[in-house]
């Protein structure tokens, strides 16, 4: 933090994410009940606890604390010392208020709730702290196995409905999903709507998949949720380009993108074969690459990965590369045969199952190796490494 962000941090008296302390040494255990409480983040709003010690309490002015490298080393040991379990997430360090040294301690949210201090569930309510009843344990426990499922179920905090296309949600979505007689007979309000299909929280925050199926920019949250195209005119990414665009967006108008431009490149060429018949014989069958593309998409890492999907078109060939590797029961062994594919993303496959832009589960790379070979393309090349996915799809000769 700034020296100004901390500096408005000691001045507000009433802030429940920022507790002050005039020493270390007299007030161990209150600080390790402090860290354990803003680990815990019973409220759930995602936010850094600050800790700032060697100010006063009451008036937010620095005491005076000399701040020793020693000082530091021993509020750094409460993360790992075994009172405070899981471990939290914490960053230690010397700064300045109104000219004098202080210590300021960020703690972070702990994806592992509950968090206790030797046994115990420390949060806090309000300004204060104190220990979690039952049910409070239960709100962090449920919590938890919120976080340990699907990154796509994920809510993303600090992200609001309004950053969502509520209108794309009530004119094509919804009716997608749901059976006009339920909508007809369903009173809930949209927040209720967008919680029952899975793509916010029950407390109307959006989740990994409501903001790539529905966010106006989903990249301000998850910067590589983008495609990236790129056609060569030759047979390197050195040679001229020819085009590029960069498209980002809710996934179900990024897919109609792909499409127009999969149709804009392919090449066709027209025979007569001695009559009013005409053959025509695209250099690439469209089917096939709506579904590589849009299995990447489906299919790519956006949780650990700022990569882009990225398509790259040559005069020879189309390559088309995603962030993630094979996941769970896929492997070299099972990958594009019937029960052996799995789900990285499952609530965005749904949803664009629920859409009309997969037909059937598991099929798209049997039907795209099927495109191919109906139309007189080599089967595909799959790379199948740790970190990417990547395919590469010959011209007709």
């Amino acid at each position: 933090m700034t020296e100004q962000e901390i500096a408005s941090l000691a001045a507000d008296l009433e802030s429940f994410r920022v507790e002050r302390k005039q020493s270390f040494t007299s007030a161990k255990s209150a600080i390790e009940e402090v860290i354990c409480a803003f680990a815990n983040d019973l409220p759930g709003m995602g936010e850094t606890g600050v800790l700032l010690i060697g100010v006063h309490d009451k008036t937010g002015e620095p005491t005076g604390l000399e701040v020793t490298d020693q000082l530091l080393q021993q509020i750094t040991g409460i993360r790992s010392d075994g009172a405070i379990l899981p471990f939290p997430v914490m960053h230690v360090y010397k700064a300045t208020l109104a000219g004098k040294d202080i210590v300021v301690v960020e703690v972070q949210p702990s994806h592992e709730p509950p968090v206790r201090l030797r046994g115990r569930v420390r949060i806090r309510v309000g300004p204060r702290r104190d220990t979690a009843t039952r049910d409070e344990e239960r709100i962090l426990t449920e919590r938890r196995r919120n976080w340990d499922g699907p990154f796509d179920q994920r809510p993303i905090r600090g992200s609001t409905l309004d950053e969502l296309d509520l209108k794309l949600f009530e004119r094509e979505f919804l009716p997608s999903a749901v059976a006009p007689e339920v909508l007809r007979e369903n009173g809930r309000s949209i927040p209720e709507q967008l919680a029952a299909l899975h793509l916010a929280s029950p407390d109307a925050v959006p989740n990994v998949a409501g903001l790539l199926i529905l966010g106006r920019e989903p990249t301000t949250y998850l910067p590589g949720a983008y495609v990236q195209f790129l056609r060569v005119d030759g047979t390197e990414l050195t040679d001229p380009i020819v085009d590029r665009k960069e498209l980002s967006g809710p996934l179900p108008e990024v897919l109609r993108r792909m499409d127009e431009i999969t149709s804009a490149h392919i090449h066709v060429a027209t025979a007569v074969t001695g009559g009013p018949v005409e053959r025509r014989s695209p250099d690439y069958p469209m089917a096939a690459l709506q579904q590589l593309l849009r299995n990447a998409a489906i299919h790519r890492n956006y949780e650990t990965s700022n990569a882009p999907l990225q398509w790259y078109w040559f005069s020879d060939r189309i390559e088309i590369h995603n962030p993630g590797g094979l996941f769970g029961r896929a492997t070299p062994q099972t990958f594009g045969k019937p029960g052996g594919n799995d789900y990285r993303n499952p609530t965005v496959a749904a949803a664009l199952y629920q859409l009309g832009f997969v037909q059937r589960f598991g099929m798209g790379v049997p039907l795209a190796r099927k495109a191919c070979k109906d139309n007189g393309n080599p089967e595909p090349e799959f790379i199948l490494e740790p970190s990417t996915f990547g395919v590469i799809v010959k011209a007709r000769a």
